[in-house]
């Protein structure tokens, strides 16, 4: 199946040990918050909201955003096109993630409060689907889990029926590991350390896993380069792509080229058909890319593909380990 091909929708998946069902893929709504810092372009206003009609009526509805994308313009930008559509549409899932203030990394369990509430305020929703405790690795564990602070406050929004269910997000892989042993997490995202390059989050998904936790595998793409390859100037992990990086998707697009496969179907379905995870967040703001994903999701791939990706060396090293010393 070509990528710009009319695709079937995308069978729901469980979401973990809840009764909730998602799509196997959540659009992820960071490139909304027009963050050039992080993705190399700009999304304005106009196109934003472009995006976000045909994403409500279009074959992803699974909407991921959070508070810190451009510190509420994702948000902002989604709670303007929901109130032009009359609310949320039916079967449509959508998740935010509550976490520090970005200009003093103020991470108290009253920020977090504050924070939440105005998600709530912008989306123009009174409850939301699913809330992630988000980028813990901001805070000490300790600081999160303490009375008052903000695992109590979001529980206490999960207890009043305003949060359906409560995940944790986060970077590091050791960090994310506590909170999944505390069994108070409904859900787990991982971004940018299980994908084709990488297999850092392996044991953190498969501990998640084991605890009947929902777990999202966002940036299949390693921020992009497993969509574009490397001599597209896409980024690796939000940088430029160091040369040892891409050798090995050189060596990776060369392999599917010989099966007759994107690479980036590849990268995509490499999350998808790993029965562990149940939805995976790509993150896109141009409406052709919803069509473009699912045909991607879809393309076939013969079977004797994947243990020639497979036998390639892959890091087992946190991608973004200098960015937390």
């Amino acid at each position: 199946m070509d990528a710009t091909t009319a695709a079937e929708p995308l069978p729901r998946r469980r979401f973990g040990r809840t009764d909730l069902r998602v799509p196997p893929i959540a659009i992820g709504c960071a490139p909304l918050g027009n963050m050039p810092e992080a993705f190399g372009y700009e999304v304005d206003d106009e196109q934003a909201r472009s995006f976000l009609r045909a994403a409500f009526a279009g074959p992803i509805p699974y909407i991921d955003t959070a508070a810190w994308y451009g510190d509420g313009e994702s948000e902002r930008r989604i709670g303007l096109v929901l109130k032009e559509t009359g609310g949320l549409p039916s079967g449509c899932v959508l998740q935010t993630k509550a976490g520090r203030e970005p200009e003093t990394n103020d991470y108290s369990g009253e920020m977090v409060k504050r924070r939440f509430e105005r998600s709530l305020r912008l989306l123009g929703l009174d409850a939301v689907d699913i809330v992630y405790l988000h980028d813990a690795e901001w805070t000490s564990f300790e600081a999160a889990m303490a009375p008052g602070g903000p695992v109590e406050i979001l529980r206490s929004y999960q207890q009043q029926g305003v949060i359906r269910f409560l995940g944790v997000a986060a970077g590091p892989v050791d960090v994310e590991l506590r909170y999944v042993a505390t069994g108070l997490f409904d859900a787990l995202i991982t971004h940018n350390r299980y994908t084709l390059l990488n297999r850092t989050a392996d044991p953190l998904i498969q501990a998640a896993a084991d605890r009947g936790m929902a777990v999202l595998n966002a940036a299949p793409y390693a921020s992009g380069v497993l969509a574009k390859g490397p001599a597209s100037g896409a980024r690796y992990v939000y940088q430029d792509v160091p040369p040892d990086v891409a050798a090995r998707i050189r060596r990776l697009d060369a392999i599917c080229a010989q099966h007759n496969v994107p690479l980036a179907a590849a990268a995509l379905q490499f999350s998808l058909r790993d029965p562990r995870i149940a939805a995976t967040i790509v993150g896109m703001a141009k409406p052709e890319r919803l069509q473009h994903t699912v045909a991607l999701a879809q393309h076939p791939i013969p079977d004797a593909l994947w243990p020639e990706l497979e036998a390639l060396p892959t890091d087992q090293t946190d991608p973004e380990a200098d960015r937390w010393g």
